[in-house]
């Protein structure tokens, strides 16, 4: 098999190579999304308490993902630096250096989170019915945790050097096989018995192995941009900790968010399962609307790092805003689609009248902020691949913390609005955000930045 032709992403239209990154790490994301909302359709056939317990868990599950996603980012900003300056022995050893932290940290968070998994259920205030539904379905994925961590690694390694296409067929593989599982394994048709919530777990860790197991194969086995030898998996400190200085605190900017999330779904149980499920189901449609501006985030810290590695900071600042320009435009025309249709969107999900109130009120609320989510993810995310990750978890955890988890009480206190001023306390966090996102971005100094 002939190594593919590969697109010299520090030369040429900068446009041109950024959509050709961006297209099929998009579709790689919406179809990362689809194993969320693939679970949550055919589980909201089980009624409220399932869909709550499904929402909760995936809330919980963002603080494991995090660490993983950290070490992608890291792995991104390293590789794609090496690979933009030619060093590929280099490139190629941070890959496998990634993989093994991958293997380690999975088997880690297998261990912890399927013993204390259940407890973190109660942070919620959920009922009992919700935490018995979960404690299951929790266990269940954390089961697959080295899978998803080493199908995430394996795919920032192709994204670093400009193969988005292949990390797409990956994670395509994966969802055909969840599409097909769930509901056999969910509603127990055929031979296939009737597992309902633990159904849905089950079919996206069968899935993701899969996804995994095809992943190493290529990177391995075959001749791609970056081919790796099993000789080279050998333990390397300093590079694994050069790895954890830059990815630790991306994880820790991810579990910050994802702890404020709990805090917030926490605050929202407060108003009842209903609006709970609500919250659950708008968060997905906010995270589907956001996978397009996840590619491009994606495609621009590939295009930083190896413009960056090649000498070129001019090229990788335009491929920043170039991003940001076209994710404002996807989000903006999201937002309206959104304010218009809030009750054709719910209803795919559920048809409980106070669910589809609730979920109506959200989304009309939150895509107020959608512009600025844009340009805070883009951003970021440029940051990111240039090896800047401090500075983003900082702001992170200050406009949480700071604005989003407090106002989360004092607004529906003081101005009687109900569950809708959590909705305006995030969304106040997120204009916040943004506004110091571009000031840390046009100070410039992340271009200086050594690996």
């Amino acid at each position: 098999m002939q190594q593919k032709s590969i697109r010299n992403l520090t030369t040429g239209s900068i446009a041109r190579n950024l959509w050709y990154l961006a297209v099929p790490m998009m579709a790689t994301n919406a179809l990362q999304t689809l194993f969320n909302i693939i679970d949550m359709i055919f589980v909201g056939r089980l009624g409220p308490p399932s869909i709550a317990a499904v929402s909760v868990v995936g809330m919980i599950m963002m603080i494991p993902f995090a660490l993983v996603l950290g070490l992608g980012i890291a792995t991104v900003a390293m590789v794609s630096r090496y690979y933009g300056a030619q060093n590929y022995a280099r490139a190629k050893h941070v890959a496998l250096q990634s993989i093994l932290s991958g293997v380690v940290g999975g088997a880690g968070v297998t261990m912890i989170g399927f013993a204390f998994g259940p407890l973190l259920l109660y942070l919620f205030g959920v009922t009992d019915e919700v935490h018995s539904l979960g404690s299951i379905y929790i266990r269940i994925l954390f089961l697959g945790s080295i899978p998803i961590a080493l199908q995430f690694l394996s795919a920032a390694i192709f994204q670093a050097v400009g193969d988005a296409a292949t990390a797409f067929w990956i994670m395509l593989l994966s969802v055909f096989f969840n599409i097909g599982l769930d509901p056999l394994l969910i509603f127990g048709i055929g031979p296939f018995p009737r597992l309902e919530v633990a159904g849905a777990a089950w079919a996206t860790t069968i899935a993701r192995t899969i996804g995994m197991s095809f992943a190493l194969f290529l990177l391995f086995h075959k001749k791609t941009h970056l081919q790796l030898k099993w000789e080279g998996l050998k333990f390397d400190g300093p590079q694994v900790r050069k790895l954890l200085l830059i990815g630790l605190p991306s994880s820790l900017q991810m579990t910050i968010r994802s702890a404020s999330g709990i805090i917030m779904m926490g605050i929202v149980a407060r108003y009842g399962t209903n609006a709970l499920a609500a919250y659950g189901i708008g968060i997905r449609m906010d995270m589907l609307v956001m996978m397009p501006g996840f590619g491009l985030a994606a495609a621009t810290a590939t295009l930083v790092g190896q413009n960056l590695g090649a000498g070129k900071p001019d090229r990788a600042v335009q491929s920043s805003w170039l991003a940001t320009v076209n994710f404002l435009l996807i989000m903006v025309s999201a937002g309206i689609l959104f304010y218009l249709f809030p009750v054709n969107i719910f209803r795919v999900f559920n048809h409980d009248p106070d669910v589809i109130a609730n979920g109506v009120t959200y989304l009309r609320t939150i895509v107020i902020s959608y512009p600025f989510i844009a340009v805070a993810v883009i951003l970021t995310r440029a940051l990111s691949g240039a090896g800047v990750t401090v500075a983003p978890m900082v702001v992170t955890a200050l406009t949480l913390f700071g604005i989003a988890v407090p106002f989360a009480f004092i607004i529906p206190s003081f101005l009687n609005v109900g569950v809708r001023g959590v909705w305006i306390a995030i969304i106040l966090s997120n204009i916040v955000n943004a506004a110091i996102i571009v000031v840390i971005f046009q100070r410039k100094r992340w271009l200086k930045k050594r690996l």
